[in-house]
């Protein structure tokens, strides 16, 4: 008998529907949660990339209920933000009435590939009822800070404020505590689309949607304190199941880094402080390097280097940090024309710029030593700067690198 996928696939999805077979009730089964990443609601409907991680997590979830468990495996919509926004501009439509007629399209979709969702528990960020905890959880972030202490997060009321404060002193002591803050940081700024954009967005120095020009610049952004919590997210994946590999590329992602601040002195008036996880390698530093958007730069920059330097600072502004750190291999920098002097050899050391030192990064200068830095040692093998040796043993290991 030839199985007639039309009636039946329609009649058992009508049927799952009608019953709400994947509805989730409370129970004392043991629990069993399953979260997709909600997709954003094109106009052009799901793609072949959707179904490829909704049959896998659907899977799980059919295995889970038939082992007993109560699964709540729900979806949503990333219904809010740029592409809605680009799409109704595009179409010359308003958001509301576009992103509800995709919405309606990928759920027709979604069912027809029969997946156990529990509609009840739809998701759109789009919605008031949704964002309106995204803005909720923004005023706990901005009234709490992270008790180092207690190793956890308490309102602001309990922080304890130095009694010598004035009045304007204590207002800025607070907010520096703050888990969310105003700064000045570099961003990745599209002027055609109107907004900041995720090193993810940018390729090749253009938007991923739309293709328009991106450009890095300083920008006043409220910015999440995370850095506060790097011990305790390196510490709680140890308690994960994950692959060592997914581990690890969240450990490089937390970026703790264990070191010293040393100032290299320019003259009687000005310094350069430097981030190292290696201070004991000082008297081998040869050269400094800061990132070409350091706020030095154009001060240390001599009228000789000058477009040098300008050129190469556009150039930089046009990659995302991610950009910046895949082509690592192919180093790339310019000369400002000016020295500084290391500490404690009291040797002048040349002061460079190049785009694999980020400002994000420490304070986004480093002190260069060729001699026990792959990066370093690539960078000054192509432009001939002085490598000196300051460690030797026997082994034939290669230097130590964070990758």
């Amino acid at each position: 008998m030839k199985y007639n996928f039309e009636r039946i696939e329609k009649k058992w999805q009508e049927y799952w529907d009608k019953n709400k077979t994947y509805k989730t009730e409370i129970s004392n089964k043991p629990k069993y949660y399953v979260m997709d990443m909600f997709p954003y609601p094109s106009g052009s409907g799901l793609h072949v990339g959707h179904p490829l991680g909704y049959i896998a997590s659907d899977i799980i979830s059919r295995f889970k209920k038939l082992k007993g468990y109560n699964v709540l495996h729900p979806m949503g919509f990333d219904s809010f933000g740029l592409p809605a926004e680009q799409y109704a501009i595009k179409t010359g439509k308003h958001p509301k009435e576009t992103t509800e007629n995709n919405i309606s399209k990928f759920k027709e979709q979604l069912n027809q590939l029969g997946l156990s969702f529990d509609w009840d528990r739809e998701v759109r960020t789009s919605d008031s009822k949704y964002y309106k905890w995204t803005q909720w959880i923004f005023l706990k972030l901005y009234n709490s800070y992270f008790n180092h202490k207690k190793n956890k997060t308490e309102t602001i009321e309990k922080l304890e404020i130095p009694n010598e404060l004035s009045a304007n002193e204590k207002i800025k002591y607070i907010d520096s505590k703050r888990l969310a803050y105003i700064d000045e940081v570099d961003v990745n700024w599209c002027e055609e689309l109107g907004t900041v954009l995720s090193n993810e967005e940018v390729i090749g120095g253009v938007s991923e949607r739309g293709g328009f020009p991106v450009i890095r610049r300083p920008m006043t952004q409220w910015v999440m304190r995370i850095t506060d919590f790097s011990e305790r997210l390196l510490k709680d994946l140890d308690t994960l199941d994950w692959p060592d590999s997914i581990k690890l590329s969240q450990k490089n992602w937390i970026g703790k880094s264990t070191g010293a601040e040393i100032s290299f002195p320019i003259d009687n008036k000005r310094n350069i402080r430097v981030f190292t996880t290696r201070p004991d390698t000082i008297y081998g530093a040869t050269y400094l390097v800061l990132a070409p958007e350091h706020k030095m730069v154009e001060s240390l920059t001599t009228d000789e280097y000058r477009n040098q330097i300008k050129d190469y600072v556009d150039m930089t502004s046009k990659k995302s940090e991610l950009e910046r750190q895949e082509n690592e291999k192919n180093k790339t920098g310019v000369f400002t024309g000016s020295f500084a002097l290391n500490p404690i050899s009291e040797e002048k050391v040349p002061i460079w710029i190049s785009d694999y030192v980020l400002s994000s990064y420490g304070t986004g200068a480093i002190m260069a030593v060729p001699a026990h830095d792959e990066r370093d040692y690539e960078f000054a093998s192509k432009f001939n700067l002085e490598i000196k040796e300051v460690i030797k043993n026997n082994t034939k290991e290669k230097c130590y690198t964070r990758l």
